[in-house]
């Protein structure tokens, strides 16, 4: 059945410039009329769509359900043979990954600002992954970009909207549409990578014991959670938590960390909950938080990758490389050289980790933004790492029949062996981007003459020393496709091992987002009280000193960071 084909006129708008995760602004921004269809007839006039099929999904958020019509429209006028659409619209970003990968389509169209606020006054994003599930690398998105520079038109079809409420497949004009069960098909993919009846057999012989908590933050995963940990694996369905998907997210941020995550912490602490979780709006984000114990996500992917020989995925095919963004601590480099493996650096940006995955060399990467993930897909999974980390304690006991072996535990023993990355984010967000470039520009001049070489600087809140032995603005070369990738983050080393860096994020949707990451390195022998510290204690001296040297304060006209992780 044909429709007929409507060209509109249009005018370009200014800054639809994809980031490292799509287009984000503000949900007001996408509702003027045209942007939205501005945006997406640039991604299809940066592609060859005639006569493929594409997925579409998102976490939900507000404006998806529109913008789900609206790709469907242009899409069948450009060609597209065939849509596969999450019921409702909905697939979390791993999801949709996979279902990418496992029905060969050409591509995707994520509707999703990941981690950032959701409803009528927060943000919205859209997305285009290629082929391989992950996200699309810079040649299309500069692509996408210069084509919304000079677009003058999109094309629509005339048909009545999809009923994304039924699964099942109809007739749209000259495509078809696929609406499929937003769960299913990755619930199989995660049995075959992880043992389910080791997991499953371990939290029901410990039902009183040892408590499991996961708090979908009203975001996508929480059908997800409630299908796998529920479901599946049969605990009790209070052991989740605020799990129905909303558009305002509750009205929540639905980042999982220790400031927005405050339900799943509170609730953990109150309820002496052994193995707390938690995900972000669309799934690719985790937290791992049990009574008095948080994992940092350096921490998590490091230890994921020592105990990834009781994961039968890998047990099986083997680790391949370890990989982390470049602010990451280096925990997850201690791992490799002890186990002769290869490994890389990145900048933040997990098409960067896809390049390395599709050439076989990487098998399980992060980063320290609350992402953790494997070649299992090409996007961060937060679901696939709470299950690897119930994988794993559960291996541990399966070993330790005379004592519980706890989240504490699991750390205390991996410190032991590989010592300790002290650790921690400062974001400053929404800042003026003035003072943020200022503070750039005066990291750079230092870089440039090597004025604070060799200086050293006392922390007078501790005493500590600090000597400066070199800043660089951070470049990666791409082993795989030659790319380079410049100005990725300006990085202060010291002579005692410890790093500063500074990034200016590209996940916010207005103004600037600064982040600082500090790392401080104990080795193993410096005895259990150094490496079990207080993280804030451990690197009191070397924030003081570092936000001295950026002058940060005064650049971003803020006192303290937004949130500290």
């Amino acid at each position: 059945m044909s429709s007929q084909v409507n060209q509109i006129s249009t005018k370009p708008f200014d800054g639809q410039k994809p980031g490292t995760s799509g287009l984000r602004k503000r949900v007001k921004v996408f509702q003027q009329q045209h942007y939205t269809e501005n945006f997406v007839q640039s991604i299809f006039d940066s592609i060859e769509p005639q006569g493929v099929t594409l997925v579409i999904g998102g976490d939900g958020r507000y404006f998806s359900p529109e913008t789900v019509q609206t790709i469907l429209k242009i899409g069948s006028a450009n060609g597209v043979a065939k849509f596969i659409v999450g019921k409702d619209g909905i697939l979390s970003t791993p999801a949709a990954s996979n279902v990418i990968r496992k029905y060969k389509a050409y591509g995707g169209i994520l509707l999703t600002a990941s981690h950032n606020p959701g409803g009528p006054d927060n943000d919205f994003g859209i997305k285009y992954n290629v082929s391989n599930g992950g996200p699309a690398p810079e040649n299309v998105t500069n692509k996408i970009y210069e084509k919304t520079k000079t677009i003058s038109s999109y094309k629509v079809i005339e048909a009545p909207q999809v009923d994304l409420s039924k699964i099942g497949e109809t007739t749209y004009g000259p495509s078809k549409v696929e609406i499929i069960d937003s769960v299913e098909d990755y619930v199989i993919l995660l049995k075959e990578i992880f043992d389910f009846p080791l997991i499953q057999n371990f939290l029901t012989s410990h039902t009183d014991d040892y408590k499991v908590l996961f708090d979908g933050l009203h975001g996508v995963t929480g059908p997800y959670a409630q299908k796998i940990l529920v479901d599946t694996l049969g605990l009790p369905s209070s052991s989740v938590q605020n799990c129905v998907p909303l558009p305002d997210f509750g009205g929540g941020h639905p980042d999982p960390n220790l400031t927005y995550a405050h339900t799943l912490v509170e609730a953990v602490e109150k309820n002496n909950i052994a193995f707390g979780a938690a995900s972000d709006g669309d799934g690719d984000r985790n937290m791992i938080y049990g009574k008095g114990a948080f994992v940092t996500p350096s921490d998590s992917v490091a230890i994921i990758a020592h105990w990834a020989d009781v994961i039968p995925y890998f047990k099986k095919g083997g680790v391949k490389g370890l990989a982390r963004s470049m602010p990451t601590s280096k925990a997850i480099d201690l791992v490799a050289q002890k186990k002769g493996l290869e490994y890389f650096e990145v900048p933040t940006g997990w098409k960067f980790f896809g390049n390395l995955m599709d050439a076989g060399r990487l098998s399980i990467c992060g980063e320290e933004s609350f992402g953790t993930g494997s070649d299992h897909i090409r996007e961060k999974d937060g679901i696939w790492a709470i299950i690897a980390w119930l994988n794993i304690i559960a291996a541990a006991n399966r070993d330790s029949p005379n004592k519980l072996v706890g989240i504490n535990d699991i750390l205390s023993a991996h410190y032991k062996i590989y010592g300790r990355s002290y650790f921690s984010r400062y974001d400053y967000e929404e800042v003026p981007s003035e003072g943020a470039n200022a503070m750039v520009d005066h990291i750079n001049a230092a870089l440039k003459t090597g004025s604070l070489n060799n200086t050293t600087h006392t922390a007078e809140s501790t005493g500590g020393k600090f000597t400066v032995s070199g800043i660089y603005d951070f470049e990666y070369k791409d082993p795989i496709d030659h790319s380079v990738s410049s100005n990725q983050g300006q990085v202060i080393t010291f002579s005692d091992g410890s790093r500063v860096v500074f990034r200016l994020s590209g996940t916010g949707s207005q103004g600037a987002t600064v982040r600082m990451y500090v790392e401080r390195y104990v080795a193993p022998e410096a005895g259990e009280k150094e490496l079990n510290g207080n993280t804030a204690e451990g690197l009191k001296g070397l924030i003081e000193v570092a936000l001295k040297l950026s002058d940060l304060k005064k650049f971003l006209g803020r006192e303290k960071p937004t949130v500290i992780t």
